[in-house]
């Protein structure tokens, strides 16, 4: 598996890969929080396709990111969700809180 990372890209979007867990969670947090209040846009998208691995880490870093957002002013829009982040964001009502892109292949 490969460590966590997140980055912006030369669009301005966030892309998050790699595995999310206990090992990698608070750097990605600092690291996304911090990545937030650099991109310029009033709406980030949140790219996920990259995530290659998710304990329950990877959810909490999305509503973490979104409150992050929010407390900038901005709008966080989440693609790529992996389909076992997908379902387990359907069954826990996160899915309403977090907006999630729909129509992108996981």
């Amino acid at each position: 598996m490969s460590e966590g990372r997140i980055a912006l890209d030369d669009q301005r979007r966030l892309l998050l890969s790699g595995s999310l867990d206990h090992r990698s969670g608070p750097a990605l947090r600092k690291a996304g929080q911090a990545l937030l209040r650099t991109a310029g846009a009033d709406v980030v998208v949140l790219d996920c396709t990259g995530v290659t691995h998710s304990s329950s880490v990877g959810l909490s870093l999305l509503l973490a990111f979104t409150r992050d957002a929010r407390a900038l002013g901005k709008q966080l829009r989440i693609t790529g969700l992996p389909s076992d982040m997908s379902k387990i964001a359907s069954v826990s009502g996160l899915d309403d809180v977090l907006a999630l892109e729909p129509g992108i292949p996981a």
